[in-house]
């Protein structure tokens, strides 16, 4: 499964579609050089600010008005997004990636509103030596000084976060929760955290920002290249969250 997805997102599926174009322009001229038109036109479109935006804030939910939209929620959960290996700057080995910052920093902003217990989520995808999880409670300890409760650090994707941290938070009897990640992930986070039985009040960050709104928008960049990959990934994971519970109602 993370073969085929590298293969539906760019930069390699634009870059398969220029090669397959390139080896079909003898034979089939107007189908090779449309494949190639696609790969590389497809590659700078997406790298545009305003393709990058686009593609974001079709995922975003509403912010948050403000702490009294968390009345119900028993814990704050955080969900892990990355880490940088080797990080020498923080004296830890591996630290928290920037996504996971930003998820890190709205959820201490939250605990210091609201007082609610944080829940930190995240293992070791790669089999590394530490739990994404510990480093992210390291964060929040050392940088942040806010206390974590919890620590789930055996997932290793969206589904095995809900999954493990239901569990984990069953056991306290807590059944609603805030929960922390970008904009972009968090409507596919929060349903699989409802599926696996909790209540969710979304608590996004790290929204879009607007384009500029001149020729600057047009622009290729490869930031927003990186967004754009993103924002797609995201989408097939809607897309393949939505096969999922199809498939599961059919098989009721």
């Amino acid at each position: 499964m993370a073969m085929l997805k590298y293969l539906l997102l760019p930069p390699l599926a634009n870059g398969l579609l220029t090669l397959l174009g390139m080896a079909l322009w003898s034979r089939m001229r107007l189908l090779g050089g449309l494949l190639v038109v696609l790969g590389l036109g497809g590659l700078l479109v997406l790298a545009t600010p305003m393709t990058s935006y686009a593609l974001r804030q079709g995922l975003e939910p509403a912010a948050l008005a403000g702490p009294s939209q968390l009345r119900e929620a028993r814990a704050i959960v955080i969900l892990g997004g990355g880490r940088d290996v080797d990080a020498p700057e923080f004296g830890w080995g591996d630290a928290p990636a920037n996504a996971s910052w930003r998820r890190l920093a709205y959820g201490a902003h939250l605990h210091r509103q609201t007082g609610l217990p944080i829940l930190v989520s995240g293992g070791r995808v790669h089999d590394e030596h530490s739990a994404e999880a510990s480093l992210m409670a390291a964060a929040l300890r050392e940088v942040f000084e806010v206390p974590v409760r919890w620590m789930e650090g055996s997932s290793r994707d969206t589904a095995q976060n809900a999954r493990y941290t239901a569990e984990m938070l069953g056991a306290d009897g807590i059944e609603h929760v805030a929960l922390v990640s970008q904009a972009w992930h968090l409507p596919r986070a929060q349903a699989e955290f409802e599926r696996a039985g909790l209540s969710v009040t979304p608590a996004p960050t790290e929204f879009a920002s607007p384009p500029s709104g001149g020729t600057a928008d047009w622009l290729p960049r490869a930031y927003h290249l990186h967004q754009s990959t993103r924002a797609l990934h995201e989408w097939l994971g809607r897309a393949e969250l939505a096969l999922r519970e199809r498939l599961l109602r059919r098989g009721e």
